[in-house]
């Protein structure tokens, strides 16, 4: 497995892995399935603000992806930044995420970024257990913000100071 920046060509495998998430899960709050074309509009947004988006890969298959936005747009938040990462569901448990994870953060330390804040869905143990080991501490938890698959849903806080 490698790690890389993300490029054009992988946004086809990205969008399959991110619908199959908003199909199967809760870990996105997004309902309505996203393109190919909606999935490159988020990567240039990302890419405008300075911010690292990679992905794991092996041969031409893309395992997993991760990248950051800023908290908020205000200027005082630009050292806090909003982590999200995915991987292709054939690829979980097997150290990815969390070799992905610990890139990224180095990414965003070295940009100067001082502040990493994860909004988890819970209970999602595989997420909190990546999160802590890479030393990110619950800072909070917004209980039943969010409403998918017919019930409501809670989300915590993790925050890592880089």
């Amino acid at each position: 497995m490698l790690i890389r920046e993300v490029n054009v060509q992988d946004f086809e495998q990205i969008e399959k892995i991110y619908n199959y998430y908003i199909e199967n899960s809760v870990i996105t709050f997004e309902e309505e399935l996203i393109t190919v074309q909606d999935m490159i509009e988020r990567f240039k947004k990302i890419k405008s603000s300075k911010l690292p988006w990679i992905v794991a890969y092996k041969e031409a298959e893309i395992l997993g992806y991760a990248y950051a936005h800023f908290w908020h747009e205000r200027s005082a938040y630009r050292f806090t930044v909003e982590p999200s990462i995915y991987l292709n569901p054939k690829y979980t448990g097997k150290g990815i995420g969390k070799a992905l994870f610990k890139e990224l953060l180095s990414q965003l330390k070295s940009l100067g970024i001082k502040n990493a804040l994860s909004l988890i869905t819970v209970p999602n143990e595989a997420s909190i257990a990546l999160h802590e080991k890479l030393g990110f501490e619950k800072v909070g938890l917004l209980p039943d913000v969010g409403f998918k698959f017919d019930k409501w849903l809670s989300v915590g806080f993790w925050q890592l100071k880089l």
